[in-house]
């Protein structure tokens, strides 16, 4: 939703991931490979826009949540040509809930969003950190599929639904290319 949001606005995207491009778009470039293999991530010159949305539940949550996106920061937005980082983190970093490496990782996410902030605040670039609470996805369907577990959520959300990923994408692209000032922040979106 965040790639074509984007390739909607006339952006040329490019895409890292473990799986196959589910997006055929003219604007669109895409590279299977697993975020956390650093000796073998593309060489893409003067990214301007870096969104990091990699991301795990129970399977190797402080790998890729965190540590891949510290790599692929590293490699791509520490530069002169970056405009701005938007980290993909997760309301649980604030809240401790669900999964405790989960948790962890995401809430690592938030500090380095501080330490990256400052560190492109010279190139006069933005990083934050976009968290939201429930979006509706197939990595939830475990949860919006259970009728006991779905009632109490709703109970405890104020909006009583969760996002679907194309408002989650419009928050993207918010904070990365109408925002110039907001920097070093952590953006909760839960509803």
């Amino acid at each position: 939703a965040i790639a074509m949001r984007f390739l909607d606005e006339g952006h040329q995207v490019i895409g890292i991931d473990r799986q196959r491009a589910g997006i055929v778009h003219e604007g669109y470039a895409h590279y299977v490979c697993d975020v956390r293999d650093k000796d073998n991530l593309p060489q893409i010159e003067d990214v301007e826009i870096l969104i990091n949305n990699a991301g795990t539940q129970n399977e190797d949550d402080i790998d890729i949540n965190l540590k891949a996106l510290i790599g692929i920061t590293e490699k791509y937005a520490i530069q002169p040509h970056i405009r701005s980082v938007l980290n993909i983190g997760s309301a649980s970093a604030h809240t401790g809930s669900e999964f405790p490496e989960y948790c962890a990782s995401k809430g690592g996410v938030l500090a380095y969003t501080k330490n990256v902030a400052m560190r492109i605040a010279g190139y006069g670039a933005t990083c934050n950190s976009l968290d939201p609470g429930g979006v509706l996805t197939p990595l939830n369907a475990c949860v919006i599929n259970d009728p006991e577990l779905w009632a109490e959520i709703m109970e405890e959300t104020p909006l009583k639904r969760w996002a679907q990923p194309e408002e989650i994408a419009d928050w993207a692209f918010f904070m990365t290319v109408t925002n110039r000032f907001c920097t070093g922040q952590s953006i909760i979106v839960d509803g």
